[in-house]
């Protein structure tokens, strides 16, 4: 008995191994069933995700609502309402000077005084020679009116009375022309004294005490400029683009770079009417009230102007422009999904953005920041608001 159970025992052993083994294989199949389905659902989303980065990706312009305005700022400067260099008239020796640079004066105050010896001795001179006249013409009268006493009595001819007479028109023409000599070298005696030809300050000086002056020498330096600061001329370049937008009136606000953060306006009181054919710009001009004195001859200057703008122009970002051999273009997001490159014209230039009046309509999907392979007939897709959570799933399935 014992013999047979031994016998039984050892039958049963490989039973249940058995079992165990097909166990085994069963569960191992599952695991590489499994394993199998997961790698391919991860290749079918690796594929997916593959061909999904070959379509480049874009993002649509926001709109822009049209303005029927917008603020350009140009440069401009700053002239004196009056400006004055003033020269001498008379010759001599700076004989002394009364107003400094940055002095106020009223017209006709006195700035200098000449000091001129050979005008002096010229003006002596011309009146000696207007006495000497005035002292020939009575003689020549005198003589005149005799010969014609002589005449009624036939003492002397007809001729010889006429000759006296002419002699004594002649002799009043000297005194004439000796007396305009005489004016002419007093009015001259004035200009020993250079004064201020208008209200305003002293903006320079080019002289000083004991100076040789040179009569009527435009080529040299003033001997004081005066300008008239209380208004101001401002000078303003205005693109001819923008010209038909200059009008009588208009209002500009400037600033300068000495007071930060100020501003000042300026009203427009004329223009050149001619378009500058080296710059393309009209220039326009501008009066600003200086009262406090704040501006500066020759102050550079932004000028802001409040243009119109063309109710058909389209707006859009500058980021939205393409630079090619075609010219600039903008790309368009057509309804099949598809890129369209419209060739455009750039009428206005704001920085930041772009007026256009040619190329684009008002319903246009303006794509931003293109990417430079971008060409036309390109398959795209939009980037939507849930980018992010995109783009971390398409990192989670990289990291697959």
């Amino acid at each position: 008995m014992s013999h047979n159970a031994v016998n039984v025992a050892v039958v049963r052993k490989p039973k249940h191994l058995k079992v165990v083994g097909i166990g085994a294989a069963v569960i191992a199949a599952l695991v590489v069933t499994v394993g199998l389905a997961a790698r391919r659902y991860q290749h079918q989303e690796l594929v997916q995700w593959t061909d999904a980065q070959l379509i480049p990706s874009v993002r649509l312009a926001p709109s822009m609502d049209p303005a029927t305005a917008h603020a350009i700022t140009l440069p401009g400067h700053l002239e004196a309402w009056n400006s004055a260099p003033i020269h001498a008239r008379v010759g001599g020796y700076l004989k002394a000077w009364y107003k400094d640079i940055g002095a106020q004066v009223k017209a006709g105050d006195v700035l200098a005084v000449i000091d001129t010896p050979e005008l002096d001795q010229q003006l002596e001179q011309a009146k000696a020679v207007l006495v000497k006249a005035q002292a020939n013409a009575h003689l020549a009268d005198m003589t005149a009116q005799r010969w014609q006493h002589l005449l009624g009595s036939d003492s002397v001819s007809k001729q010889e009375a006429d000759e006296k007479n002419g002699d004594a028109e002649a002799a009043r023409a000297n005194v004439l022309a000796a007396k305009a000599d005489v004016d002419r070298l007093d009015a001259l005696e004035t200009f020993k004294k250079i004064v201020a030809p208008f209200d305003g300050v002293v903006t320079a000086r080019h002289t000083d005490v004991g100076d040789l002056i040179t009569a009527n020498n435009e080529s040299g330096p003033e001997l004081f400029t005066v300008a008239d600061t209380s208004r101001m001329r401002l000078y303003v370049p205005v693109p001819q683009a923008d010209v038909g937008s200059i009008k009588s009136g208009m209002k500009a606000t400037l600033t300068v770079p000495e007071w930060p953060g100020q501003s000042f306006n300026a009203t427009l009181i004329g223009n050149s009417e001619a378009i500058n054919p080296s710059s393309g710009s009209l220039l326009a001009q501008f009066v600003a009230d200086n009262k406090r004195g704040e501006l500066k001859p020759g102050d550079y200057s932004d000028v802001q102007l409040d243009i119109a703008v063309d109710p058909h122009r389209i707006t859009v970002p500058a980021t939205a422009l393409i630079f090619r051999s075609q010219g600039p273009q903008v790309a368009v997001m057509g309804a099949d999904g598809r890129v369209h490159l419209r060739k455009v014209h750039v009428a206005l230039d704001l920085g930041t953005s772009l007026q256009i009046d040619q190329g684009l309509g008002p319903n246009d999907q303006v794509i931003e920041n293109p990417p430079d392979s971008l060409m036309d007939g390109d398959q795209v897709r939009v980037e939507s608001d849930n980018a992010g959570n995109m783009a971390a799933e398409d990192g989670r399935v990289s990291a697959r």
